[in-house]
């Protein structure tokens, strides 16, 4: 079974094979995060797979994790390529490390999903929200439903968290 629906005029696919990602995306319907965790070295990873990136056991338990962490890089996309984002445009592509697991298993890594900036209310970012944000601005996980079996998980601030005073941005101008 596939989900032949739209999320901003782009189609969602999952196809009825693919049972990491439609697993995923079905906690995401619940408004859940669940992520895969190793049964042999226990850390967690993202995207999905069929084994663990780090020691290649093939078994793993899905677990929740909380959807809350920090712009760790960001695109700002001023020019659409597909053409149904040209009237979304500007907006912010962005690698989100979660506060879960940070620093494991080395000092680099991390777990870092790659979602867009919404407002509140799950809508792409206006171009005043665009520019509070940056690079360390706190974040937390918000879903958009696309179907009953699945949710886009999304980003939005954080506003019960403290915010750095400048976060950092790529210069554009």
């Amino acid at each position: 079974m596939t989900f032949p629906n739209e999320y901003l005029g782009m189609p969602v696919k999952i196809d009825e094979l693919d049972h990491e990602n439609r697993t995923f995306f079905n906690y995401c319907a619940q408004h859940d995060l669940h992520l895969q965790r190793c049964n042999d070295c226990d850390l967690l990873r993202y995207p999905a797979t069929t084994a663990c990136p780090f020691c290649a056991c093939p078994n793993a338990t899905w677990i929740p994790v909380e959807g809350k962490g920090v712009i760790y890089s960001y695109g700002e996309v001023h020019h659409a390529i597909q053409g149904a984002f040209r009237k979304h445009v500007p907006y912010l592509l962005l690698l989100v490390e979660l506060d879960t697991q940070k620093g494991r298993p080395g000092p680099f890594d991390g777990l870092r999903l790659t979602a867009n900036l919404v407002s509140s209310d799950g809508e792409l970012a206006t171009p005043e929200l665009i520019q509070q944000v940056g690079i360390g601005s706190r974040l937390r996980i918000i879903y958009k439903d696309v179907t009953e079996q699945v949710s886009i998980p999304l980003f939005t601030l954080d506003e019960q968290a403290e915010q750095p005073e400048n976060p950092w941005r790529y210069p554009i101008e």
